[in-house]
């Protein structure tokens, strides 16, 4: 009996060791998913992220129609990786608002001019800020909002070809 109670506390100790480990190596999820699905859009105003370009308010979300707004930025390798989704949703009609986090209009003007250039605004959000009340926790994210101003719909990572027929059925039933 002395003996079990000797190695006792070993063997909680390298079973707590295996639980933490397995937990370590397989997260239950990869995504952090926003709070903010089903609520109103919080209220924010972000100036131009570039001249020429309109900047963007949460009030432009309550005009009775659906909307998409991609959170990107030009130092992010997987935004790159989405342009051509983000573009080919635009040619579809889908309107395409953007945040812009951390980022300078120069380098910004410079991701459009190689990517293109599917928004109808873009945000300056310089601080994350809007960003982060929005829930999003990482470029590059897409929300779908309906026409009342409700978040719908979230998108985490970049749009993969594949998924497009997701992002459009997503828009659709925003209506």
């Amino acid at each position: 009996m002395k003996r079990l109670a000797v190695w006792l506390p070993l063997l909680f100790f390298a079973a707590f060791l295996v639980v933490v480990g397995l937990g370590l190596r397989k997260p239950s999820s990869p995504m952090i998913l926003s709070q903010m699905i089903g609520k109103p859009v919080p209220s924010f105003a972000l100036a131009p992220a570039l001249p020429g370009k309109p900047g963007l308010a949460s009030t432009a979300f309550r005009d009775g129609r659906p909307h998409m707004v991609n959170i990107f930025a030009s130092w992010c390798i997987p935004c790159a990786a989405e342009a051509p989704q983000i573009l080919a949703l635009a040619e579809r009609g889908i309107p395409i608002d953007a945040i812009a986090i951390r980022d300078r209009p120069e380098d910004i003007a410079a991701f459009l001019a190689r990517w293109g250039d599917p928004y109808r605004a873009i945000g300056a959000d310089t601080n994350s800020a809007a960003q982060m009340s929005l829930g999003s926790s990482g470029v590059p994210e897409t929300f779908v909002i309906d026409g009342r101003g409700i978040i719908r719909y979230q998108h985490f990572g970049e749009i993969r070809p594949e998924q497009l027929p997701e992002m459009i059925q997503a828009y659709e039933a925003a209506r």
